[in-house]
């Protein structure tokens, strides 16, 4: 009975993979005809050149540029030719890449961070989380909730930032081969798993049958103990 069963619970599996498969290799089939017809037309009659596609083209997302690269003296020493008010040098520092600002005492990291264009990945934004925890003088900060402190004349401000972890770019697939055969392997554990923990349960049922049986039994028995005993002392 087992063995019919995870068979056929295996049949099911395999045709829940497969389906994904078939499905995805229809639109396929059907896209390819559609394109190869002569009535398919996927480009205008008038044809354009990348260039002058890219001509007209207007981003909604602009990266906002620097006062320095604004000025066209971005990379200078001299932080106040830019215009950068302050009397604290502070550094950011993420992997290879070092960004270099002035800042007021007091005033918040975070506002000092997006002066100097330098990325900080923040969670709650209240010093809760520590997502932005950055390394400052061998101390972890977070950045969202504190200010640059007051620093002797000629010291700098050296922030760590921790660095982000690159994106997982997908393979735009539907499917592949290999997330075909993992979910036909996971549908099978799960199989097993189902089987051996009905065999489980089916043996605690037939334990628990035995015991609620050893019971009534136990109660006839004293039952039927007490009714002779009854009977015993109506006897005159």
């Amino acid at each position: 009975m087992s063995l019919k069963y995870l068979l056929a619970m295996l049949w099911i599996g395999i045709l829940v993979c497969a389906l994904p498969a078939c499905s995805a290799f229809v639109i396929r089939t059907i896209s390819d005809a559609a394109t190869a017809s002569p009535l398919f037309c996927p480009q205008p009659l008038m044809a354009t050149s990348v260039d002058e596609k890219k001509k007209g083209y207007d981003p909604k997302w602009k990266k906002k540029k620097t006062l320095a690269e604004e000025l066209g003296i971005d990379g200078t020493k001299d932080l106040a030719q830019v215009g950068l008010k302050g009397t604290i040098p502070v550094v950011f520092k993420q992997g290879n890449v070092t960004k270099t600002t002035m800042a007021i005492p007091g005033q918040p990291l975070r506002d000092v961070a997006i002066q100097a264009g330098q990325f900080i990945k923040y969670g709650c934004g209240k010093g809760e989380c520590g997502t932005c925890e950055a390394l400052v003088n061998g101390q972890w900060i977070r950045p969202c909730s504190v200010g640059v402190p007051a620093l002797a004349k000629g010291e700098e401000y050296v922030v760590q930032v921790k660095e982000v972890k690159a994106k997982s770019k997908s393979s735009g697939k539907f499917y592949s081969i290999r997330s075909f055969f993992m979910g036909f392997w996971n549908n099978l554990l799960g199989m097993i798993g189902f089987v051996k923990y009905r065999r489980n349960a089916k043996q605690n049922w037939n334990e628990r049958r035995e015991y609620e049986d050893l019971i009534r039994q136990k109660s006839l028995e004293k039952k039927a103990t007490k009714i002779k005993a009854d009977q015993a002392n109506l006897k005159p």
